[in-house]
């Protein structure tokens, strides 16, 4: 666990993720997100090692927070 003054320096942001592909050429089954953070940060893209947890096709737009 972290101490306090650590956590404190943690940059943490909320986007919403607006679409999910496949990722085949992942090592591990993974999704492809392209992540709205909104105008000061913009769009970015990530991925995510969730496909077991979730499926692409009942994907809806959620919020995302990462740090």
């Amino acid at each position: 666990m972290i101490s306090w003054q650590d956590f404190e320096k943690v940059d943490m942001h909320v986007g919403s993720v607006i679409s999910v592909e496949d990722f085949p050429e992942a090592r591990q089954p993974a999704y492809k997100l392209s992540i709205d953070f909104g105008e000061e940060i913009g769009l970015k893209k990530s991925s995510a090692q969730i496909t077991d947890l979730y499926s692409r096709k009942n994907y809806k737009v959620s919020k995302l927070s990462l740090w």
